[in-house]
């Protein structure tokens, strides 16, 4: 199994992460005020350069207010 970092579902993942980041009309700015993070935190795993855990996966769909299920029934293989 290749590593998840790189992998094409992980690539579709962070494009849907991005595209309703900006569906929203946010910036990466807004959302990391929002999770009270810094600017770099959102850049980093919109990048593909650091992974999100679970709590910090749902923090981040709460913040663009999306389905965190579909999101992730959407990454079936």
């Amino acid at each position: 199994m290749p590593k998840s970092l790189r992998s094409p579902r992980h690539q579709r993942f962070l494009a849907q992460l991005v595209s309703l980041r900006k569906a929203k009309g946010l910036t990466q700015a807004q959302v990391a005020d929002k999770l009270g993070r810094p600017q770099s935190f959102v850049a980093k795993y919109e990048g593909g350069e650091r992974r999100l855990d679970v709590i910090e996966f749902l923090d981040v769909t709460a913040v663009l207010d999306a389905d965190a299920c579909e999101i992730l029934s959407s990454l079936r293989s």
